[in-house]
């Protein structure tokens, strides 16, 4: 009887598996077609090796707050976990089963207990997280949390783990330290904190060796075993003052680095002093511990290993290798070998930590796999266009020539097309010019200059030629010991010449400071080779303070760079452009006491002078606010529409000023706990255009220029969400000029129309879309703390929007005000591809006036394009062409026959 009844429920059963495979996705064709995305988990800060696991795993946390595993065999990420940002998630320890017998050496739970970790992380100070983790799915199995009594204390915290019990080493300065033991599981104290007196200890020179509480003095380290039942201070010579701070080698208890060789201050651990290395690690080998030990010299890697019990040194360890300049200066972090195969050395896996932020790991006296970390950390981007085929440029350089008379024009066009057949059959037989490198790696322009070539600039100073369309690594570039610039600006990414200007080969720059003498430094190469060029690297005798891009060029169509140095002089590179700088205007803005400041630049008698022309306080008067955001158009935007078509039928002209920058400032306030205030000031005149002020709201700040409208997101402390404010200016039914905008000629104040909304989201990034010609419509870009990037059409964001439906607003396609932006999921132009850690947005144009390239930065790497007015300028891809082919040949051939009838009928129509 039950029978029928179990049939008819396997069968609804199967029909709704059936349906809910039918709707797995949307345009699911269309998934990672147009985009692609790159993961990556940061520059390394602890990482442990194990090939012995059952499941062989590379274990590491990185200082971009991540915990992830990696797989050794390919350095692919097996599980990542993105920890909270800024100290709250800055891990202290990472504690993982190891090697050793030692039960102070490993994490893992006890043998027949429930509790599945096998590795500990102890992360942040107030409060500092301790969790356990089960390292072979990536998941937290149990967390607990100390809230401490002084957090000021608490910033300077050390951690280290023994037996099962976690301790908490709290250093007071000049005075004591303070330890606290914990059960590492429970999170229970153990007892009472005890108070070790150590006035000898002070900031900036002290660090934790196993259980060794270590500081350095001059020529010799001071150290104190926190476990030992009675306190004494133990003094270590050294043969000479450290150049460098002081190191722990993990794994030993009380062994250190010091001028590059290992010092022990605890008397049981004895090492090799004679050792002299740039980076130590221990490890295993025939189950005996060795210290291995690498360096880079002349290009090569060599890897080094000696047994710790007799200082004998290990030959099947023992290595060398070329060593990719691009990588940077290697730091050994690990290595393991496997335990079941012949001890002869072949199976074991070092793995390094570079400079440059590169995960190198090195196996069989090669290279086994390397992961580019540093583009977790990207500061600027550039899309540059590929450069012409040789038909191409052929074609170019005809175009270009002067024609006297058609017989001339029509003499060269045949003889380039002459040339063309002799090249094809060169190439058919095999006779013919080899293939430059470009064309061999497919850089070559395409028809709607899709295909460009990214370039990348990290905060290390390393650069990334990326193809945008398949995310391949064409070239890498290393620029060793450079750094950003005061304020808190990054180094530069500078194209000086495009590739639109054949045969000349495309330029950029690189502008930066060394840190040891704070003088700029320039580096020029070819953003297509990824070789130097122009010289390579320039070394500057002055401090950067200022940069612009002068606007005209010479024969060569290099744009000079124009930098004002910290006495307020002028330079500019390359020299031969030195005249063209004539008339320029600079401005310069202090962040800490929010001054502006605007020169004048002058060319005579060969030399520049800078004047000044004008200054801006935005301090106040007690000088509290602080610029916290600086915002000008993006100096390609071409504006196609001058005006905006009123109801009526009027135009209302936008105030389109090339020279208007925006400011906001902060200050604290005891009424209003925080105000920002908004300044829109021409930087050549030094006028305030126009301000405004907002009160009880607070940083993030993200803003966005554009034309003739301002879009910026902040945080409102009174109803606790995150707005979105958004301003157009307009200088009314009359223009004042529409040819040319002189900043000097102070015309009227312009109208400005403002409005606020609320976006249910936290906002990490804007940025606004950008077109060849401008004529697609605007959308603006919103990156989300979840990683999503949203496309936010400006009719929404429109502070004309009215109130109610009117007349007037219909007749202009305004939509009605409300409060709340929506988020729908089809406006996610990433969809799926989460971005970690989502920082900045940069948009550049395409051969398409309809698409703009996308490059979303942040841990992750995401590349698309969008179209904000669809694709107006190209046929569907599913556009039915065969259909179109019938149509016109019927179409054709039926023409064709009623003429042929039609003649005919007008032939009989005369014989009658």
């Amino acid at each position: 009887m039950h029978r029928p009844l179990h049939i008819a429920g396997g069968l609804i059963s199967l029909s709704l598996l059936l349906l809910l495979s039918t709707c797995s996705a949307l345009y699911e064709d269309q998934i990672r077609k147009f985009d692609w995305r790159s993961t990556h988990v940061g520059a390394v800060k602890q990482v442990h090796v194990d090939l012995n696991h059952f499941q062989p795993r590379v274990l590491l946390s990185t200082h971009e707050q991540v915990v992830a595993s990696l797989c050794p065999k390919s350095g692919e990420i097996v599980w990542r976990q993105v920890l909270e940002q800024k100290a709250r998630g800055d891990i202290k320890l990472l504690q993982v089963s190891g090697f050793s017998d030692d039960s102070s050496d490993t994490a893992a739970a006890p043998v027949g207990s429930r509790l599945g970790f096998d590795m500990l992380t102890i992360q942040g100070h107030a409060p500092a997280l301790v969790r356990g983790w089960n390292t072979n799915i990536g998941t937290i199995e149990w967390e607990w949390s100390i809230i401490p009594l002084n957090t000021e204390r608490a910033q300077d915290a050390l951690w280290f783990y023994s037996n099962s019990v976690l301790y908490h080493v709290v250093p007071v300065w000049r005075s004591h330290l303070e330890v606290t033991a914990y059960f590492a599981t429970s999170g229970h104290t153990t007892g009472t904190t005890s108070k070790i007196m150590a006035a000898w200890i002070k900031t900036d020179s002290c660090l934790l060796s196993g259980t060794y509480f270590v500081c350095q003095d001059g020529k010799q380290l001071i150290s104190l075993d926190l476990l030992a039942k009675s306190t004494q201070v133990i003094a270590t010579s050294l043969e000479a003052e450290p150049t460098d701070k002081i190191e722990a080698l993990a794994g030993l208890n009380g062994v250190l680095i010091a001028n590059k060789k290992l010092v022990s201050v605890n008397k049981d651990q004895a090492v090799c002093p004679e050792l002299s290395s740039a980076s130590y690690v221990l490890g295993s080998f025939n189950y005996r511990k060795v210290v291995a030990y690498a360096d880079l010299a002349d290009g090569n890697l060599k890897i080094n290993a000696v047994y710790l019990d007799n200082c004998s040194p290990v030959p099947e360890l023992q290595m060398s290798l070329a060593f990719a300049e691009h990588y940077g200066t290697p730091s050994l972090r690990s290595f393991d070998c496997k335990l079941k195969r012949n001890g002869d050395g072949k199976s074991c896996l070092f793995l390094f930590g570079t400079s440059a932020e590169s995960i190198v790991a090195v196996q069989q006296g090669r290279v086994r796999w390397a992961r580019e970390e540093s583009l977790a950390n990207v500061i600027d981007t550039q899309f540059i266009d590929l450069p012409l085929a040789d038909t191409e440029g052929t074609l170019e350089n005809e175009m270009k020539g002067k024609a006297g008379d058609i017989v001339s024009a029509f003499m060269r066009r045949i003889t380039t097309q002459a040339l063309q057949i002799k090249s094809l059959f060169l190439h058919v037989i095999g006779l013919g010019p080899p293939p430059t490198d470009t064309q061999r790696a497919g850089l070559v322009r395409d028809s709607f200059g899709l295909h460009k070539m990214l370039v990348l600039l990290t905060r290390t100073g390393k650069i990334f030629g990326i193809d945008n369309i398949a995310g391949k690594h064409h070239w890498k570039l290393y620029l060793p010991n450079v750094s950003g610039f005061e304020n808190a600006e990054e180094m530069r990414l500078i194209v000086q010449r495009s590739s639109k200007h054949f045969p000349l080969q495309p330029l950029c720059a690189i502008v930066a400071k060394f840190p040891s003498s704070g003088n700029g430094v320039l580096f020029r190469f070819n953003p297509i080779t990824g070789r130097a060029a122009e010289g390579g690297l320039l070394q500057l005798d002055f401090q950067i303070k200022q940069i612009a891009l002068l606007p005209e060029t010479e024969k060569d169509f290099v744009k000079g760079i124009l930098m004002l140095d910290a006495t307020n002089k002028v330079h500019v590179q390359p020299k031969h452009a030195t005249p063209l700088a004539d008339g320029m205007y600079l401005y310069t803005a202090n962040v800490k006491t929010a001054e502006l400041e605007g020169f004048y630049v002058k060319h005579a008698g060969n030399d520049l002078t800078c004047t000044p022309i004008w200054n801006v306080r935005l301090g106040g008067h007690n000088s509290e606010q602080h610029i916290i955001g600086v915002a000008s158009k993006n100096p390609i935007e071409h504006v196609h529409s001058q005006g905006r078509v009123l109801g009526d039928r009027s135009v209302l002209y936008k105030y389109i000023n090339p020279n208007l920058v925006a400011f906001v400032t902060q200050a604290p306030d005891a009424t209003h706990k925080s105000v920002l205030n908004l300044y829109l000031i021409d930087v050549v005149s030094g006028s305030v255009i126009f301000s405004m002020t907002h009160r009880k709201v607070r940083p993030p700040l993200h803003i966005v220029h554009s034309e003739n409208w301002l879009a910026y997101s902040y945080f409102n402390d009174k109803v606790r969400r995150t707005e979105i404010t958004t301003i157009e200016l307009y200088e009314g039914n009359a223009q004042a000029n529409n040819s040319v905008w002189s900043s000097l000629q102070a015309p009227s104040m312009p109208l400005v129309e403002r409005q606020s909304y609320i976006i249910p989201t936290i906002v990490e990034a804007l940025r606004e879309t950008i077109t060849e010609r401008g004529i697609t419509n605007k959308h603006v870009l919103i990156g989300t703390a979840s990683g999503g990037i949203v496309e936010m059409s400006w009719h929404l964001l429109d502070p004309r929007r009215p109130i109610s439906s009117t007349t007037q607003g219909r007749e202009e396609g305004a939509i009605p005000y409300i409060p709340e932006l929506p988020l729908p999921t089809e406006n996610h132009i990433n969809y799926n591809q989460t971005i970690a850690r989502l920082r900045n947005i940069y948009t550049a144009p395409s051969g398409l006036e309809s698409t703009c390239l996308v490059v979303a930065t942040g841990l992750d790497l995401f590349v698309t394009r969008v179209a904000p007015s669809k694709t107006f300028d190209i046929l569907k891809e599913d556009f039915d062409y065969i259909l179109i082919s019938i149509v016109l040949v019927v179409l054709t051939s039926g023409s064709l026959i009623v003429r042929h009838l039609a003649s005919r009928k007008l032939l009989k129509q005369a014989w009658k």
